[in-house]
């Protein structure tokens, strides 16, 4: 006995084998059945390795007591000389309480365990159907059956299976005892056995071979009448014999004794659930599923599988019901209704076990369950190889066809696999089916414990099982409510695999002009075994219909493969259009909608990430293209190099900017259409001034900087006119800059404007030198002088030429300068030296308001082109833009010195203003608004469509059908489109007629 005070030897040894109650094990290990068991060093170390050292111990004293002296002193010289046993029966007794409960029932029980064979052998239901060959009534079955599960234990919790193979030998051992049972119940009413045929339908996680230790196991019954009966035989009397064998089945498995149950089995995923007739005839089955059948109760068959009965009728019954589960993803709404489903699930757990829910919660098993089996639903239709009742099998074969990423679905099972290792010892315990993880510390330690984690058991626990439950909710989240799962299954079964055949057919349905170049395209795009044509398979149906819902499906086919082309090693590209987003539908709206959005993505394919972007979208505002486009310029070595950088950046924000107008405007599953038009224009407008104004920034650093150095001899400002200092650039829009300078001081004027003018031609020559970038124009003729006038001026100049000479139109077109590029304080000078004559005090003169009419009288009469319809020209045409703008102008130059809303360089904010003051009525505002929108919105569609600048709709039957799109028509409507604007225009030219030319 241990001294009071004083530990012994022993204590000592107990503590540092992982016993939290060494006390206590001394006395048991003081024991005289177990002086063997103490005076052996390798037991202790053996107790020590188990997941509940104190939890072993115990169950071993409790196991000698309970065996007769001649079993005792075998169990223990077995014990002590036979490694195996050793491991495996205190590994057991360290893991679960319950069946140490049954071998202190059953002392002689430990047998099983001792011999190599039966216990690294991975049994199927052959040798489990062998291991219950005694029972022959409900006691003895449940004593066979944990007898059975003592020898699974023992290989789960030594490591000689995996927890995917313990589960496939708990559905064996459910199968091999559901056949018992039924033999039982059989033996027990053999007229009814006689009267019916009977087929159990193992469903769930039995049906899906990765059963847990304690679990309801679903089941269905199909009955029929026995196979001698004559034609016409009863079949309500089989029926009702049927279900007497099968309620008499459920009563041996799930009813309570001094054994306890073996498990409940439940049959409430029969049809009309528990309201419906326990047992149905196949043809009374076929016709519910076929009629009544909701969505959840097909994702329920496809783990459908025969366990015992009649295995020709369970064959029957899963050869008819297997075509209605492959084709559930065809129904109304089917991924929506699995969706919602889950998230009713999530819903009903109480709120005080979400965070411990391990198979409910977000993040748990019942996440990657519905995603594979969603995946397995909508791509199964035409992929066999996915026709698994398995989870893991299933994973693996949504990973090897490529429709799940392989990091994606190695995550996945290594967390899967984690968590149901965790359910399965967590149930193991005490054999009862929870999936909460305890907050008791330790149950938390031997839960640790039994999965390896022995350094600081709750701790690892809790940090590993976070880390895989936030893998598992981010994976379920993007591959559960992928988008592109909706699309596909809403095509048709054959549309899902494109054969040659079919694919031909089906492009022709779709509107595809040219079938047979289309169909090349599909086959390099698709042909062969790599994974990258798999992945093409499972994008191309889906995409094919997003092409055609374009007025050019045949240019986004092409376009597709020549960006596939491009990015063919790219690994992330496939992985990006299958998995985030909606990328694959943004970019085949992209694609098709005409040829300046795919044409600036070709030049630098990689900026297709963007469209998987959630933000990607959003056009950059000028602060942040500003850093971008310096920063670059200051990596580069030479000028040239730089510039090209800066247009590089401008290529790619000008691919984002298109992409959102476009999407915008055609929309997306995820995202209507922006009905917002004027907001859209607004977004370019701004988007594309922000870009040329950083882009004539880094141009300005990069000639500044090779030639001068850090300082030019001259300050130097650009100035934006026109649409670009009103920031309502459209896509084609040269840059209307004026250029000023100031001499630093001690400087030489002549050597200043020698300065500034290199400085101007370099700029100008290497923003517009042949390369893969789109060039950016300058338009300086709206400087003094226009083209006859110097190029650039010092301020002192401006403010002498506009003293002396300034004519009326200039101060017009003054009205949209401001400052974009250069000396910020020089450009803040130069407006308030024009502000006075843009905004002149008491407004115009009666003589400066009709040179402004004869000058736009002269503009329309002159400079329409030749044979342009005046009804459809976007700029000079009858209310088209110059009309609405110069009646803008008009009012900003009589009244912007007495409204300050009136000092602003956007048309349209000016036009706001103006009805605010009263200056024009809200109808006419809102009339010339919605004319200078649309027009604005035809010479950006016209670009986007044509790749070049129009001012009219184009003539081609395609490139206008693409017009029409844009501007939100269907198909066949370009009449309306047409009949529209000329309508809005109209008006418009009717309310300009009465405020620009003062018409009645």
């Amino acid at each position: 006995m241990t001294l009071p005070g004083r530990r012994s030897s022993t204590f000592i040894r107990l503590l540092r084998h992982g016993f939290t109650d060494p006390s206590a094990a001394e006395r048991l290990l003081d024991l005289p059945e177990m002086c063997a068991v103490r005076s052996d060093p390798l037991l202790l170390d053996a107790l020590g390795a188990t997941a509940d050292p104190d939890l072993a111990l115990r169950g071993l004293v409790r196991l000698a007591e309970a065996a007769p002296p001649e079993e005792r002193r075998m169990l223990l010289d077995t014990l002590v000389t036979a490694k195996p046993l050793r491991d495996r029966l205190l590994g057991v007794l360290g893991a679960s309480e319950a069946l140490a409960d049954h071998l202190a029932r059953h002392p002689e029980d430990w047998r099983v365990l001792v011999t190599y064979e039966l216990a690294d052998l991975h049994p199927g239901v052959e040798e489990f159907e062998s291991g219950l060959a005694g029972a022959n009534d409900p006691v003895t079955l449940r004593i066979a059956y944990r007898r059975c599960l003592l020898a699974i234990a023992a290989r789960d919790v030594c490591g000689t299976t995996d927890v995917a193979e313990t589960a496939a030998e708990l559905a064996d051992l459910a199968t091999a005892t559901l056949r018992a049972a039924l033999a039982i119940a059989k033996a027990a009413a053999p007229e009814d056995a006689a009267a019916c045929r009977l087929a159990v339908i193992a469903m769930g996680k039995c049906g899906g071979h990765e059963l847990n230790y304690v679990s309801d196991v679903d089941v269905i019954f199909v009955g029929a009448t026995p196979e001698t009966a004559e034609e016409g035989a009863d079949e309500g009397k089989a029926v009702q014999a049927a279900t007497r064998l099968a309620s008499h089945l459920m009563r041996i498995c799930s009813e309570s004794n001094s054994e306890g149950a073996i498990w409940p089995v439940d049959a409430n995923l029969r049809p009309e659930g528990r309201n419906g007739p326990l047992v149905r005839t196949l043809s009374s089955h076929l016709a519910y599923y076929q009629r009544w059948a909701k969505t959840w109760e097909f994702q329920a068959l496809l783990k459908a599988r025969v366990v015992a009965g009649d295995p020709a009728l369970g064959a029957e019954y899963i050869d008819a019901v297997s075509p209605l589960v492959w084709q559930a993803a065809e129904r109304e709404h089917f991924v929506s209704d699995v969706q919602k489903m889950r998230r009713r699930v999530i819903d009903n757990i109480p709120a005080g076990q979400v965070e411990r829910e391990l198979k409910l919660g977000p993040g748990g098993l019942r996440d990657v369950e519905f995603a594979v089996q969603l995946l397995q639903l909508v791509h199964g239709r035409s992929d066999a190889s996915l026709h698994s009742g398995s989870t893991l099998v299933a994973l693996e074969a949504l990973a090897a066809g490529g429709y799940v990423g392989r990091a994606d679905a190695a995550q996945l099972d290594e967390s899967y696999r984690f968590l149901r290792a965790m359910e399965h010892r967590l149930q193991l315990h005490r054999l009862r089916r929870t999936h909460l993880v305890p907050e008791d510390e330790d149950d938390l330690r031997r839960l640790g414990r039994s999965l390896g984690l022995r350094n600081d058991p709750v701790a690892e626990l809790t940090k590993a099982w976070k880390r895989h439950t936030a893998v598992v909710r981010r994976l379920h989240e993007k591959l559960f409510y992928r988008p592109l799962l909706n699309s596909v299954a809403q095509l048709a079964p054959g549309e899902i695999r494109l054969s040659t055949r079919a694919a031909g057919q089906r492009l022709e349905a779709l509107g595809y002009a040219d079938p047979v170049a289309a169909l090349r395209h599909l086959e390099a795009l698709s042909s062969g075994v790599s994974r990258k044509a798999a992945i093409q398979r499972t994008l191309l149906p889906v995409l094919l219909g997003w092409f055609a819902d374009s007025a050019d499906p045949d240019a986004g086919l092409l376009n597709f493969r020549r960006v596939s082309d491009a990015l063919g090693k790219t690994p992330w590209y496939l992985r990006l259009l299958r998995d985030e987003g909606a990328a694959a539908e943004n970019l085949a709206r992209v694609l098709s909608a005409g040829r300046l959005a795919p044409d600036l993505l070709l030049r630098a394919p990689e900026a297709v990430s963007i469209l998987g972007d959630p933000h990607g979208l959003t056009p950059r505002g000028r602060v942040a293209l500003e850093q971008e486009v310096l920063a670059a310029v200051g990596r580069a070595e030479t000028a040239e190099g730089a510039v090209a950088s800066a247009r590089g950046v401008r290529r790619r924000e000008l691919f984002r900017t298109t992409a959102e107008d476009i999407i915008g405007s055609y929309g997306t599953e995820d995202s209507p259409a922006e009905q917002d038009h004027g907001a859209l224009v607004d977004r370019v407008g701004n988007a594309v001034t922000d870009l040329n104004a950083a882009t004539l920034a880094g141009a300005l650093r990069a000639v500044v900087r090779e030639q001068w150095g850090d300082t030019l001899p001259t300050r130097f400002a650009v100035i934006g006119m026109g649409r670009f200092g009103g920031h309502e650039l459209s896509y084609g829009s040269d840059a209307d800059v004026l250029f000023v300078h100031e001499p630093r001081e001690g400087v030489d004027e002549h050597e200043a404007a020698r300065a500034a003018n290199e400085v101007v031609a370099e700029m100008r020559r290497l923003l517009q030198v042949p390369s893969s970038e789109p060039p950016l124009l300058i338009d300086a003729d709206l400087r003094p002088e226009g083209k006859s006038g110097p190029m650039v001026r010092t301020l002192a100049s401006y403010e002498a030429y506009y003293r002396r000479w300034s004519l009326v139109w200039e101060s017009q077109a003054l009205l949209r300068a401001e400052p974009m590029a250069g000396d910020a304080d020089l450009g803040r000078r130069f407006i308030e030296l024009i502000d006075p004559l843009r905004y002149p005090a008491e407004g115009l003169g009666e003589d400066a308001v009709r040179e402004i009419r004869r000058l736009k009288a002269r503009m329309e009469s002159e400079r329409l082109p030749r044979g342009a319809d005046p009804t459809l020209h976007t700029k000079l045409g009858r209310g088209g833009l110059s009309d609405v703008e110069w009646t803008v102008q008009l009012l900003q130059l009589r009244h912007g010195w007495a409204e300050p809303g009136l000092r602003t360089t956007s048309t349209r904010e000016a036009l706001a203003a103006a009805n605010a003051a009263g200056l024009l009525s809200a109808e006419n505002a809102q009339i010339l608004d919605d004319a200078w929108v649309l027009a604005s919105r035809v010479r950006n569609g016209v670009m986007l469509v044509r790749g070049r600048q129009a001012d009219t709709f184009p003539s081609d039957a395609r490139e206008l059908g693409a017009m029409g799109r844009y501007l939100g028509y269907d198909p066949g409507h370009i009449g309306d489109m047409i009949d529209d604007y000329r309508r809005t225009t109209r008006r418009a030219r009717a309310v300009v007629e009465e405020l620009f030319y003062g018409a009645a």
